[in-house]
């Protein structure tokens, strides 16, 4: 795998993983939790839980500029016992082969939800329009790594010009409707329980639309200059999208009344359509599938170089390691993931999957990771961190209790699910650890060794 992705198409990655057609989804569910003005707190507190967090997945994958992100930084930290060093690993692949298919049914069903606004569909249609859209980009990302980055910048670009035409449209008809009251923002007291409880459940939601941050620390092998262009392109994602949310959230709460946005299955449409006629509703529409097309290109290319960067350790199925003979790309888990996606796009609800997304990460991934740099300042003093996060300890015991917070308001019965799923990962690790040792999927064939080559003190190659 070569080093051809750059700061600006690394960046582009991840707006595109991040502006998917989660806020266009999401932002009528937040107002029905949070009520009028005060919707805004939700993608505010979203925006600095992105931010602290940030500084994790920034350090690691500066430090650690390997193909799976997460599996790198967890089987890096916790290595220190043979056995228990490489569950926390493995616990992130299994997870990610329920939580992936997810994120990408999750797309492909508001794809299809959006859809509905230009061509009316029953349920069983959206269902297929949503199994399409999984195989078009699995199709499309069936190819060199090079491609893929030029192919990112250009859908960037559509996502970009979109996010900004929907803010200058509210500013257009706030200053020809200067009538037109927008609700007042800020306006609850926020030390109350109630509010306290409605924001967490918010925040749920915008979070969703917050994560792809990191994508980037998928794809670490093939960024150019990882450790100046991760945390840059990580930073950047998240105030570039910050800013356009909440331009975004500002201008449709000035134009669409809070009853008909809240209530609205395609927020956007019905923005444009109020401001501009239906016609331009229906551009608008278009626009809004191209980012969420965009966004599934980018969620899927970063989730595949998980499964492959731990099968060529020996800690997953053998096959998951091949790379195309010619493209030099994941391709057997291209399809496996594309696959899943196409079945959960067919078996469940947009609601139930944005809510299981983060239930099933939040206690490996993003608290495991930031528990896992913890460990690794301090026990690997020599480890060079070409980025070092300012006010450390700081940010990561601020993201540790941020994703605490978010988790317990995912609901006991996605909750819960997180956990069983982890305990099944667990059972099942430690069945496949007895019967093969160390190497776990290569008959007790030992794996590679835990750390990579540079994490003793050189720096990680440019």
């Amino acid at each position: 795998m070569t080093r051809s992705i750059g700061l600006v198409q690394a960046t582009a990655i991840n707006m595109i993983d991040m502006i998917g057609i989660g806020p266009f989804v999401a932002m009528p569910l937040i107002m029905q939790l949070m009520g009028a003005g005060d919707f805004i707190y939700a993608w505010v507190l979203g925006a600095l839980i992105a931010g602290i967090d940030g500084m994790v997945w920034a350090e690691l994958g500066a430090a650690l500029p390997e193909a799976g992100g997460s599996y790198q930084f967890l089987k890096a930290a916790f290595s220190g016992h043979s056995r228990w060093g490489k569950l926390m690993p493995f616990l992130f692949v299994w997870q990610t082969l329920f939580q992936a298919p997810l994120v990408v049914a999750s797309g492909a069903i508001g794809f299809a939800q959006y859809l509905g606004y230009l061509i009316p569909l029953g349920y069983f249609q959206q269902k297929g329009v949503a199994a399409v859209v999984v195989v078009l980009v699995t199709l499309l990302l069936y190819r060199r790594t090079a491609v893929l980055g030029r192919i990112a910048v250009l859908l960037w670009a559509g996502v970009i010009l979109t996010i900004l035409g929907i803010i200058s449209g509210g500013i257009w008809f706030a200053h020809t409707h200067p009538v037109v009251a927008a609700p007042p923002l800020f306006s609850t007291p926020v030390f109350t329980g109630i509010f306290v409880a409605a924001l967490g459940h918010a925040t749920v939601r915008s979070m969703y639309c917050y994560l792809g941050y990191y994508n980037v620390c998928q794809l670490g092998s093939e960024i150019r200059n990882p450790g100046r262009n991760i945390p840059r392109s990580i930073f950047w994602s998240v105030a570039g999208v910050a800013v356009l949310y909440c331009g975004m959230n500002l201008s449709i709460a000035r134009v669409v009344p809070f009853p008909v946005a809240r209530n609205s299955s395609f927020i956007v449409s019905t923005f444009v359509e109020m401001a501009f006629g239906r016609h331009a509703a229906g551009v608008a529409t278009v626009l809004v599938l191209w980012i969420a097309f965009a966004s599934l290109f980018s969620v899927m290319l970063g989730y595949t170089r998980i499964p492959f960067a731990a099968a060529r350790d020996g800690n997953f199925f053998p096959a998951f390691a091949r790379l195309h003979p010619t493209k030099g790309f994941p391709q057997v888990s291209l399809l496996a993931l594309g696959g899943t996606a196409l079945v959960f796009s067919l078996l469940f609800r947009l609601t139930d999957v944005i809510v299981g997304i983060l239930a099933m990460r939040i206690l490996v991934q993003f608290i495991g990771q930031a528990v896992g740099l913890m460990l690794l300042r301090r026990k690997r003093k020599g480890m060079h961190f070409p980025f070092r996060m300012w006010l450390y300890p700081l940010p990561v015991l601020g993201s540790i209790a941020a994703w605490l917070y978010v988790y317990f308001f995912t609901g006991w019965e996605f909750a819960f699910s997180g956990l069983a799923m982890t305990a099944a990962g667990t059972v099942i690790f430690l069945v496949l650890y007895k019967r093969n040792g160390k190497g776990l999927f290569s008959s007790g064939a030992t794996s590679g060794p835990i750390d990579p080559p540079y994490i003793a003190g050189a720096k990680p190659p440019q």
